[in-house]
């Protein structure tokens, strides 16, 4: 067992959402309904104090201090407190890579803006102070203008303001966004016309002679400055004068002089936010400018930041603690480590960490495992018929006009990343690498831009998000993925010579200070190794996850995050040696299928898995389709947009995510608002989609005029105010998609509920849960209906009439039946789940394929585990012919699920196990 599970771990957890419109009091109130649904945990978003108005709370201010958006303290003490009494623990997503900066709502930041590099709070922030460009020396880059710098400032954007309360000034760009004055330019405000503003700002202005207590000293001043503000108009009348001498005319930049020349001196550069992509000096979650990267491998940062957490911890509030982006952090294991060592009590430790195919999780680190990505993809495999992929190349290259290879489109897209939007740290590690070149006679002659070109390189072919490298021994798991990664980017055409790449394998593998006397600095090669870390794993979420699965779009159930697009199926062989692998290694594991991040949610995907069984009818209804609605819009030669490749993904995402309520109705007969509701869902999917692909639109520089016909071809499809020859030849397939999805859906849900690891349900999945990228798959969640559902739910268990729901399983209760019924099962045998054995029970017979079975046994103890897969061949009603299912020993056994007996034996048929209802749990009878 990994050491952090000194802890039990959670039967199964529900993952909620907290925002403003529900906060800790809303979350208290479902508390009963999440423990009648079964699971042992509330898994709760950040909830510590972030940015105002934050919809998701990866935003941190304050570690230390609850949002006040979500509650105040009785609010927070009073979910604890309902969650205890309905048995529940609570397990909390923990932000420790990042905080969310600009606005004027974090003391840290804020604080380093004032004081520059002098500020106790600058090394709490991967800040580069000295950088190549002297324009930014000592300066921290504040990309936040929404246009270049000189337009603001002469628009007026740019306003110095007095704080009377706290005695301080400060320029705000747009009202939002708070800049500190250097209190050593307090005098050039205050001026010499009113004798106590010129006295107290000529102390303000030798702030030197108090080194090293000058911050104390300003803080002094700030507030006698403060009071003489409240006891003397005078005082504040004459502030105020000065202020307007740093007010110019709109549209005449000359007369904004003085402000400029005292911005001109600030500890930070106020910046149109294009150019943080070039001249970033400090470290970002991705290339998001309001994230700045923490350095909490410091331990005065690391212990202020968990003094909270930690406390709850303490306290019993929480269970378990949930690690966002792990890979963020300069050293992981340290981290966790270092978190386990602090903790006064053991808990459930999970990480958000992406594995590659061929990557394990590193089994030193002190955790309990992943939050499950990595199972989300191994289960959606076996829904994939890897033998229709051929035919799925062919139909995707003939749509769309060009043969891609995804490989090839993930690099290109990872250097489109490191050429545009995270292009100022790449440059960064190249001249450190260069500094570090020019410490040694033997590569004196690497210069940075040889040293760019191949570090770009290995970097766009590296297969792993990061290696761990910590200035010990690398491992071998380390050296085979940095060798692999040089090996491949010295084949780029007209790449730097071999030595170059010679020095980079052992820079990064910091072999060049493996033996002593090597004449470079350990320190900085070891620290060049970690930051270099620190930048291929934001580079390979960019270039992979948010470019290149928007540009690839042959069967997008497949490009999800931990997914990987270019694998068309998993067998159930491969499943199950993963799940044993799981239980053996990694029992505390998460289990997702829908996530906060998910691009498609589960059920969405659940149908799209079904094209792979069908590419020809897939193809011939696209091309229908097509010939449709571009006939509509007058697009005889079908060049108009959307480009094949968008409209591909368009009637992708309208399949999958198309509203149940709406399924099997005739185009006279769909609600006007449904569809109008919907048209805007897929609007905003598809215009993310566009701008996150960077092909014909992007975020910083959106295309109006080809998003606007991309809008209006969505529009024109769905359109229900007249006859629409689409949705007449549309609604039949989705209809019969959507069928087959159900019990995909259905399949997928007992998988998860009954596979080896910790089951999570992300908020509203115990329904079906048909959504698109975010916020579409963050929407409210209508927990009045559900707890209704429940009760029919519990009832139809209790009755063994659960088959009768699939009579309308439109509204979602046989999933929720699913789930409750095995929850259920979970509580009444939690070491079975827990630890007990996992063993493949191989079906069988003609339809052997498909079938997925296992079952988990704990000393005498055991249930079984059927789903079908692949179910498109076998029709709505299948002929399971001869094929069977072995069980375990057992004279009768029990479907949870029907509420029938089984008769046991060697083996029970498929068409007895699956007779009524498409999914079986079975447990064996004392």
């Amino acid at each position: 067992m990994p050491p952090a599970s000194g802890q039990p771990l959670p039967r199964a957890t529900y993952r909620v959402q907290l925002n403003a419109a529900f906060g800790f009091d809303r979350t208290a109130e479902i508390a009963d309904y999440i423990a009648r649904l079964g699971v042992s945990h509330l898994y709760a978003s950040p909830y510590m104090k972030a940015r105002p108005g934050s919809t998701h709370g990866y935003d941190i201010v304050d570690h230390n201090a609850l949002n006040p958006e979500l509650g105040d303290e009785a609010a927070f003490r009073g979910m604890a407190a309902a969650l205890r009494r309905n048995g529940l623990g609570q397990i909390l997503d923990f932000v420790p890579n990042h905080m969310g900066v600009g606005g004027a709502d974090n003391g840290w930041w804020l604080d380093v803006l004032e004081w520059g590099p002098d500020s106790p709070c600058a090394g709490y922030f991967d800040i580069e102070w000295d950088t190549d460009y002297r324009y930014l020396q000592g300066k921290l880059l504040v990309p936040v203008l929404g246009d270049q710098y000189g337009a603001v400032l002469a628009s007026g954007g740019l306003e110095l303001r007095f704080d009377a309360a706290s005695g301080s000034f400060a320029v705000w760009a747009y009202g939002t966004h708070k800049l500190p004055v250097r209190p050593q330019d307090y005098g050039s405000i205050l001026g010499t016309d009113h004798p106590e503003l010129e006295r107290l700002g000529d102390i303000f202005a030798h702030l030197a002679y108090a080194h090293p207590h000058q911050i104390r000293r300003a803080a002094d001043l700030k507030r006698e400055l403060a009071a003489l503000v409240a006891d003397r108009p005078d005082v504040a009348d004459a502030i105020a004068q000065r202020l307007s001498i740093f007010r110019g005319d709109q549209g005449e930049p000359e007369t904004w002089s003085h402000l400029h020349a005292l911005i001109s001196g600030q500890n930070w550069r106020v910046a149109y936010f294009k150019v943080a992509a070039d001249d970033i000096n400090y470290r970002r979650f991705f290339n998001i400018n309001e994230l700045a990267g923490l350095r909490m491998d410091e331990p005065d940062l690391f212990d202020i930041a968990h003094r909270l957490v930690l406390r709850l911890v303490e306290d019993g509030t929480l269970d378990g603690i949930r690690i966002d982006h792990i890979d963020g952090l300069i050293d992981p294991k340290g981290y966790c480590q270092r978190l386990i060592a602090a903790s006064p009590k053991p808990f459930y430790l999970v990480v958000e960490k992406i594995l590659a195919r061929h990557e394990r999780l590193r089994e030193d680190w002190p955790i309990d495992g992943t939050t499950g990505y990595e199972f989300a993809t191994l289960m959606g495999g076996l829904f994939v018929d890897p033998k229709g992929e051929a035919a799925f190349d062919r139909l995707y290259s003939g749509f769309i006009g060009r043969s891609d290879r995804f490989e090839d489109v993930v690099r290109l897209s990872k250097i489109r990343i490191m050429e545009s939007e995270m292009a100022s740290e790449l440059h960064v590690l190249a001249r450190k690498a260069a500094r570090i070149a020019r410490s040694n006679p033997a590569t004196a002659d690497f210069t940075s831009n040889i040293l760019h070109h191949a570090l770009k390189e290995t970097i766009a072919r590296f297969p792993v998000y990061r290696t761990y490298v910590d200035g010990g021994v690398p491992s071998d798991l380390d050296r085979r993925d940095i060798d692999w990664a040089v090996s491949q980017a010295r084949k780029a055409e007209q790449g730097p010579d071999g030595s170059v790449y010679d020095f980079v394998q052992r820079l990064l593998t910091t072999d060049l200070v493996a033996a002593p006397r090597s004449g470079y600095s350990h320190r900085q090669v070891t620290r060049f190794a970690m930051r270099f870390q620190q930048y291929s794993g934001p580079v390979m979420a960019k270039g992979l996850e948010d470019t290149a699965f928007y540009r690839y779009n042959r069967l997008v159930a497949l490009n999800e995050v931990g997914g990987h697009p270019e694998h068309f199926g998993v067998s159930p062989a491969a499943f199950h040696r993963a799940n044993q692998d799981r239980a053996r290694n990694w029992p505390g594991n998460m289990l997702a299928s829908t996530t906060h991040d998910t691009k498609r949610g589960e059920d969405t995907r659940a149908r799209l898995y079904t094209l792979s069984e069908m590419p020809e009818e897939w193809e011939r209804q696209i091309q229908t389709w097509s010939r449709l609605l571009r006939a509509r819009r007058g697009d005889v030669e079908g060049t108009a947009p959307p480009d094949r490749n968008d409209e591909y993904l368009f009637y992708q995402l309208i399949l999958g995510a198309w509203p149940v309520e709406l399924t099997g109705l005739a185009a006279d007969r769909l609600d006007p608002a449904a569809m109008a509701a919907f048209a805007e869902r897929i609007v905003g999917a598809m215009t993310k989609s566009m701008r996150e692909a960077k092909v014909h639109s992007t975020w910083a520089a959106p295309n109006e005029a080809y998003e606007s016909a991309v809008i209006g071809f969505i529009h024109d499809a769905l359109d229900v105010s007249r006859r629409n020859a689409f949705l007449d030849a549309f609604l039949p397939f989705q209809a019969s998609v959507a069928r087959l999805g159900m019990v995909n859906g259905l399949s997928q849900t007992l998988l998860k509920l009954t596979s080896p690891g910790v089951p999570d349900l992300y908020q509203g999945c115990e329904l079906w849960h048909l959504s698109l990228v975010d916020p579409d798959n963050r929407l409210p969640v209508d927990y009045g209906i559900r707890r209704r559902l429940l009760g029919e739910v519990e009832a139809a268990l209790e009755q063994g009439t659960t088959p009768a729901l699939l009579d309308r399983w439109t509204d979602g209760a046989v999933k929720l039946a699913v789930t409750r019924g095995t929850l259920a099962l979970r509580a009444e045998k939690p070491d079975l789940f827990a630890a007990g054995d996992y063993v493949p029970l191989e079906a069988t017979g003609d339809k052997a394929e498909h079938v997925v079975a296992f079952a988990r046994k704990a000393g005498n103890d055991a249930v079984v585990v059927a789903v079908p897969r692949l179910v498109g061949a076998l029709g709505e009603e299948p002929d399971w012919s001869n094929t069977a299912i072995p069980l375990p020993r057992g004279a009768c056994w029990h479907n949870v699920l029907t509420g029938r007996a089984v008769e046991g034996g060697d083996a029970v048929k498929a068409a007895t196990l699956f007779d009524g209802f498409p999914v079986a749990l079975l447990v064996r009878e004392a």
